[in-house]
């Protein structure tokens, strides 16, 4: 039953006795101001009520016991006036004792919001509750009850959590409200919006976090409203529980210490409780980096002082605290896992790192890792993690003497599956096991960053003017129901582009790149870490929206949008030391150095980042010093971001261009956005390609063949290369400075003197391709202990120029390995004369048949013609037709001096001296020389000097990698590649692996079927360094090692999924090498001619039942061509395989016989055994 005239509900036990009596006070206000009975004559004694008085009471008694229920009515029966009434109603129903203040108190702090629940019943629930207090006359901060409905929020809410404490220095419980209900109206009209799309949604579900304990709940709210306290500045200490201080300040806690140091070393130990065990850590003294690992034996478990690195990450309770080298304390505050990428590449996990934010360094303990099964070693500055033969991490020795690991951190992320419309069919019918079905979680930061109606708005009022064709690509927030039915309302035509056809929607696309890429330079000249490529991206639309613009007749598109010419006033150079205004008080410094980020939207501001707070923010008083950049007024180790991940953005930014930009460029595609000229109209047709010439290329044969031993070859390169400088600023500020500058100038004094080049003004409608230092310290020829060379190399960024336009043909040979052999065993034969050359800046002397420009290089750039470009004479190392035309002039040369170029090998060239033969092999730049008589050679090197700038090496002693050995007296010749699988042992942490005798056992038994299956397989092998360790396998079997071939013929099959077991015949092979590694080739002096051997496997493959191929061809019992292969297609019969062997055979008979014949000046036949 309730009141009929004012709709008030009888009060019971189970009504909210807090909204009832505010209803029941407005009731008796409205009746004749019946409520004066409980507030100014109620409170006097009844003797002194006048008439009326007393009537008012009556009337206010009989009203107050007219809306109550039954039960209650009972307790009151025995109170006469409405005052007396009225107390103890408020003692029945709503009790001041602690018992009570404490239970509300409980309610408050366990009060939580499910994932699924809703944000407007959960805030009614605390108002509630709030009020409940205030009726006990509980008083609560307002900025505190505002961080306790912050904390009540589940884990889904970290980001809106975040951006209300970060966003502002005070908090009221009246602005958390208006933020919860904006965000739920915004997310209401998200989810009506999705609501009518048709898809499947994969839905996630998380734990009940109703069901923890109560006392648990209070635990957690009461660590989160203490730590908030503390990072907002109200001082509060965990340790004693006490205000106006923190823990670092505590002197109970410093006594305590104090007491129990008793002069001991100051080393970083847990002054609380914990299950990891101590923490042992010396503090080192210098200048720290937030962003390196360091590799640490006496830290007890891994630390990370930034909380953007987790990957999962669980907070703590009352966490430990530990203590620095100077006495400083210092709180775990979380615990997860973090993501590290090595120096291999890999993406490794570092579990259960401890969280702790004021830590100097990241650590990463060895300790741990010792118990993991890991082993580590150390020597000559480089420790190594490694378990078995891979070696998972690497730390270099740094200043300090603390070893730093090489790679990079990967910053904590949300990774997303992508899922087909038949999954969810498959889940309902219980197809798919292991597999769980959730709602996926609200994000603002989707609505904020795809929202369009504000935009459309905005445009519509600033323009007076109506939207009425849009053009999109097909992105999910474009093509979605609600976009489509938003659309259709507001009578917007809908363009929508071909997929993979980025062409249609030329404009947006070439903007997008303009954009990504002055970001990009942006934040490479201020050495900037990546985290703030927002900051330069929106600085980047600030410049291009003010930049004059051609098809807007050289003005800006500001002034064409407002009306006003664009004001420069204002602009400072992105990322420059700014000096902010503050007023901290009469003895304080007046200014702050901050970071310039941009300018702010709205105001009249900039946008500076104080490195101190780690926090950005607007000020309109600052100075600038543009003439430094702010991280170069930083220490190297303390730049943020750090070196290795710098390094990392400029070889991204050097080597990779975009997806569409490298399949265009690899399939020699001539139009893309990125070469067509600027379109600034939108077009209803497709933009046509140019059609491409047709190319000359070498047989399908050669080409396979060539692409197998180029695959090894770059394979090697990787185990030959050590730690170059990757830019020019990595070589001007490394320790060998002197050495990499030295090398710089003496490449462009050799370019200088070849004229390569000369100054222009770049003309109308072209554009200049860029270009980057390469350097590489290569060792001694002589021997191992000869001391390295540094050498330093201008290329071009060839990756840029325009099939048809900037390049024709590219094709350009090289000699063959089997051609080397053969010419190795002639030598040895006839006991030739072998001498090494090598051509400096051997694509330098090639002469360009196109017109290119390029732009000055790095650190060399005339002064005074900063604006001018490169126009290319001669070709250089990059350019995509350097190679040819370097060949081209080589080839010319030879022939107009007397040579014959091989009809065999287009790299080989033979001249007759009065009978006597000169032979020469060209590799790219690298030339071996033999004749009889060392005057001949003598005389070859003076005319390749007179035309080309050489480098006379002397007796060939290296080449290729292959290791040259000679013993005149007996006539002999040694080819191996020790030092090379040596390297290539060490590298694959195998060099301490028991040798065997064979290079694989006859127990392996490789298929398709052991490839990786399970997840925990795949897992493996994705930490196992499979294909580097095959093609540096591959590259010794090609060059000197015929005794792999058939082992590499298996391994290699299962290059797209290895497993376990293809990975132990791996293994296998480099402990046949490590006891084999000083197996060499030896040619000697023999009157035998060629003699080859060839044989098959009749269903050699375990997988499709193919034959295999294998040949070796010799001369004087030494191997020159070699080759174990499947056949092409399945013999059904031993016979029929034994036939494809020979064919195959006797095609390399055909070739081997005519180049030996060119060689010798001798037609002779050859025997093939099978």
């Amino acid at each position: 039953m309730a009141s009929m005239k004012y709709d008030l509900p009888l009060l019971d036990y189970k009504t909210r006795f807090s909204l009832w009596q505010v209803k029941m006070r407005a009731v008796l206000a409205q009746t004749s101001d019946l409520d004066e009975a409980l507030e100014s004559f109620g409170k006097k004694k009844t003797t002194e009520w006048t008439a009326e008085e007393k009537r008012k009471d009556r009337k206010a008694l009989s009203l107050i016991q007219l809306h109550l229920s039954n039960d209650i009515l009972q307790e009151v029966l025995q109170e006469k006036t409405a005052a007396e009434l009225w107390l103890k109603l408020e003692s029945i129903c709503m009790s001041k004792d602690l018992t009570s203040k404490m239970h509300i108190k409980m309610k408050l702090f366990s009060h939580k919001l499910q994932e699924s629940g809703s944000v407007l019943n959960h805030i009614s629930v605390f108002k509630e509750i709030v009020a409940d207090l205030v009726s006990m006359e509980v008083q609560f901060d307002d900025e505190d009850l505002g961080l306790l409905l912050l904390c009540s929020l589940p884990s889904s809410y970290a980001n809106f959590r975040d951006t209300i404490l970060l966003s502002r220095d005070e908090l009221t419980l009246a602005e958390v409200y208006e933020a919860l209900q904006n965000r739920e109206k915004m997310k209401g009209m998200v989810q009506s919006d999705a609501s009518s799309s048709k898809g499947e949604a994969l839905q996630v579900r998380e734990a009940d976090l109703s069901r923890e304990p109560t006392t648990t709940a209070m635990i957690v709210t009461r660590a989160r409203v203490e730590a908030v306290l503390k990072s907002r500045g109200k001082k509060f200490c965990k340790y004693c529980k006490k205000k106006n201080h923190f823990i670092e300040e505590c002197w109970k806690l410093q006594n305590k210490e104090k007491r129990k140091s008793d002069g001991k070393a100051s080393v970083v130990t847990s002054a609380e409780n914990s299950d990891s065990g101590d923490c042992l850590v010396v503090f080192a003294g210098c200048v720290a980096s937030h962003d390196e690992w360091i590799l640490d034996t006496a830290c007890s478990f891994h630390i990370c002082i930034n909380r953007d690195w987790f990957s999962s990450y669980k907070s703590v309770q009352n966490g430990d605290v530990v203590r620095m080298g100077d006495d400083n304390p210092r709180e775990i505050v979380g615990i997860g896992s973090v993501q590290i990428k090595t120096h291999d590449g890999m993406t490794r996990t570092l579990k259960d790192v401890r969280h702790i934010p004021g830590m100097a360094r990241n650590l990463i303990s060895l300790s741990t890792l010792d118990a993991e099964g890991y082993k580590y070693s150390g020597s000559g500055g480089v420790v190594k993690v490694s378990k078995g033969s891979l070696v998972y991490m690497i730390g270099d020795m740094n200043s300090a003497n603390l070893y730093v690991l090489r790679g990079s951190t990967l910053h904590g992320s949300v990774t997303a599956a992508a899922v087909s419309k038949d999954e969810p069919k498959l889940m309902k019918r219980n197809l798919l096991d292991g597999c769980t079905q959730g709602n996926m979680k609200f994000c603002e930061h989707c609505v904020f960053g795809k929202h369009k109606r504000e935009w459309k708005v905005m445009i519509e009022r600033q323009t007076e003017k109506e939207v009425k064709v849009l053009r999109t690509d097909n992105g999910g927030e474009f093509c979605s129901d609600a976009f489509d039915d938003y659309c259709r309302k507001e009578g917007i035509v809908r363009h929508h582009t071909i997929p993979y056809t980025p062409q249609q929607n030329g404009v947006a696309e070439r903007m997008n790149r303009t954009i990504i890429s002055k970001a990009r330079c942006m934040l490479s000249n201020a050495r900037m870490n990546k985290r703030f490529w927002a900051e330069a991206a929106n600085t980047a639309c600030y410049l291009i929206n003010r930049s004059p613009s051609i098809p807007l007749n050289k003005k800006t598109p500001i002034e064409v949008w407002s009306g006003m010419p664009a004001d420069y006033s204002q602009l400072r150079v992105f990322g420059c030391t700014a000096y902010a205004h503050v007023d901290n008080g009469k003895l304080e410094p007046r200014a702050i150095k901050c970071l310039f980020l941009g300018y702010g939207s709205g105001v009249k501001g900039y946008k500076l980042w104080n490195p101190e707070t780690n926090k950005t923010f607007m000020s309109r008083s600052v100075v600038f010093n543009e003439s430094v950049m702010f991280n170069d007024s930083l220490p190297t180790d303390v730049i943020p971001g750090g070196s290795d991940e710098e390094q990392q953005y400029v070889s991204v930014q050097v080597e990779h261009v975009d997806d569409q930009e490298t399949e265009i460029v690899g399939n020699d595609v001539n139009d893309t956005v990125q070469h067509s000229p600027p379109v600034l109209q939108p077009q209803d047709e497709p933009i046509a390609h140019r059609r491409t010439k047709r190319s000359c290329g070498a047989p399908v044969r050669l080409i396979e063949e060539c692409d197998m031993v180029y695959y090894a070859f770059s394979c090697a390169e990787q185990v030959e290369n050590t730690l170059e400088p990757a830019t020019y600023t990595e070589a001007v500020v490394s320790g060998d400075r002197e050495k990499w500058i030295s090398a710089m100038q003496e490449e462009m004094q050799s370019l200088e003197k070849n004229g390569t080049w000369e100054l222009v003004h770049l003309p109308k409608q072209k554009k200049p391709v860029r270009c980057k230092w390469i350097f590489k310290e290569k060792g001694g020829f002589i021997s191992p202990s000869e001391p390295p060379r540094f050498k330093a190399r201008l290329v071009a960024k060839g990756f840029s120029q325009i099939a048809g336009v900037d390049y024709n043909d590219v094709f350009s040979p090289v000699v063959k390995h089997s051609s080397i052999r053969t010419f190795f065993s002639i030598v040895a034969m006839h006991d030739l004369e072998l001498e090494q050359l090598d051509v400096k800046t051997a694509f330098l002397h090639g002469e360009l048949e196109e017109e290119i420009y390029m732009d000055q290089p790095e650190g060399f750039i005339v002064p005074g013609k900063e604006d001018y470009v490169c126009k290319l004479k001669r070709s250089l190392y990059g350019l995509k037709q350097s190679p040819r035309q370097w060949y081209k002039r080589f080839d010319s040369f030879m022939l107009s001096h007397g040579f014959k170029r091989s009809e065999f090998d287009s790299c080989v060239y033979i001249k007759f001296v009065n009978g006597s033969p000169i032979y020469l092999l060209l590799y790219v730049d690298d030339m071996l020389i033999a004749a009889k008589s060392k005057e001949q050679i003598t005389t070859l090197k003076k005319q390749l000097s007179s035309e080309f700038d050489m480098k006379d090496l002397g007796a060939a002693k290296k080449i290729l990698g292959m290791e040259i050995t000679r013993d005149r007296n007996s006539g002999l010749l040694f080819l191996s590649q020790q030092s090379y699988i040596k390297k290539v042992l060490q590298r694959f942490n195998m060099h301490d692996a028991k040798p065997v005798s064979t290079p694989i056992a006859p127990h392996f038994k490789l298929s398709a079927l052991q490839c990786a299956s399970t997840d925990e397989d795949v897992e493996y092998m994705s930490r196992v360094p499979y294909s580097s360790a095959v093609g540096s396998l591959m590259y010794a079997m090609v060059c000197s090692r015929p005794d792999l071939s058939h082992a590499m013929s298996l391994v290699s099959r299962y290059m797209a999924n290895p497993g376990k077991e293809h990975w132990k015949a791996v293994q296998w092979i480099f402990r046949y090498l490590r006891g084999t590694a000083d197996a060499c080739l030896k040619f000697g002096r023999t009157d035998k001619g060629l003699v080859g051997y060839v044989d098959s496997d009749f269903a050699a493959d375990l997988d499709k039942r193919r034959s295999l191929t294998g040949y070796v061809f010799t001369i004087g019992s030494c191997a020159v061509s070699w080759k174990a292969t499947l056949q092409p297609v399945v013999a059904q019969s031993t016979t029929e395989a034994e036939y494809m062997a020979i064919a195959e055979a006797c095609k390399e008979s055909v070739w081997l016989k005519g180049l030996f014949a060119e060689l010798c000046g001798v037609d002779s036949c050859i025997n093939l055994f099978l």
